[in-house]
């Protein structure tokens, strides 16, 4: 199923998609599923839906059947997407997103050229977080902040999200704690990167620098998360072109690595590297600039739009 954040009379509104192509409102249709789940549906937050788990997952399918056949559901719990504001799926994660470095063998080695250096593979997986204040929705402006970068580039990233917190996971339990997927755009500003002693996190985390969305797939409809398609077009012009079977590290790994004496809670985003085609390794580079259309794509989740803005009172 696809779930989602929106705003409604001027709230988040936490949705599921139904077979029409509207959205239902999961607390306004769940007024009498009991239990936790039922609890879990009515709090009007995907985290909560998260946490709660498989239960939850089964009564959010129940209110769709019912949904699809016309049974059991208020008119008022229905809404159509086409002026929908989305907000990202989880819109306040608990900390910080987890992000993955260099796990596409092209996009490695796209970097060692434009970089004039050889990095290569590194033995381990390499982890950087982007904070809150970086996460926006589907639709949402990214921010451009000229008098602090003026190499700001793109990259679209698979995103696991955790559904049963962990620590010290076994590969071969690591897929149980998956939640489901959505897609994040690493918004990167380049020379604020490279600035910083080559470290990840100043460069990756500026305001809105991390889109979200549009929808949260959970597990059950993404059998195999390492055979998907991938990419990314600017203005209609595709760079990235990928598929999520060239990850270096695949998913399990991920989880039972970043999981090593870390607890990693439900809700938690893992977003897992990017295919090569980014602005900078361009010959000459290519960055965004105001009023570009970014879009994200993974197949089986659905198209991440975000407009490139210059921000308000930047100079």
């Amino acid at each position: 199923m696809h779930l989602g954040t929106i705003v409604v009379n001027g709230n988040p509104t936490a949705v599921v998609r139904l077979e029409d192509g509207s959205v239902l409102d999961i607390a306004a249709a769940a007024a009498n599923v009991a239990g936790e789940a039922g609890d879990a549906l009515r709090s009007n937050s995907l985290h909560s839906i998260v946490a709660c788990g498989q239960t939850a997952v089964e009564a959010v399918q129940a209110l769709i059947e019912n949904a699809n056949s016309g049974t059991d559901t208020p008119g008022s719990a229905r809404h159509s997407l086409a002026n929908a504001t989305f907000l990202a799926p989880l819109p306040n994660p608990n900390k910080n997103v987890f992000c993955v470095g260099r796990n596409y063998a092209e996009h490695i080695a796209e970097g060692d050229r434009a970089q004039k250096q050889k990095v290569g593979v590194t033995e381990y997986p390499v982890y950087f977080t982007k904070p809150p204040t970086a996460v926006i929705g589907h639709g949402a402006d990214i921010p451009l902040f000229p008098e602090v970068s003026e190499s700001i580039d793109y990259e679209v990233e698979l995103t696991v999200v955790i559904g049963k917190a962990g620590r010290n996971i076994a590969k071969s339990e690591a897929m149980n704690h998956v939640f489901g997927y959505t897609i994040i755009n690493d918004v990167t500003a380049r020379d604020i990167q490279r600035r910083h002693g080559g470290q990840y996190f100043k460069g990756k985390s500026l305001d809105g620098s991390c889109p979200t969305g549009p929808w949260l797939v959970t597990a059950d409809a993404i059998p195999d998360p390492h055979e998907l398609s991938i990419r990314l077009s600017v203005n209609g012009e595709w760079r990235q072109d990928g598929n999520t079977n060239a990850m270096i590290f695949d998913i399990p790994t991920l989880i039972a690595s970043l999981s090593e004496g870390l607890t990693l809670e439900a809700g938690d985003m893992i977003a897992t590297g990017t295919p090569s085609g980014v602005g900078y390794a361009m010959d000459p580079p290519r960055f965004l600039a105001d009023g570009d259309r970014v879009v994200c794509e993974v197949q089986n989740i659905g198209s991440l739009e975000n407009t490139v803005r210059r921000a308000v009172g930047a100079s």
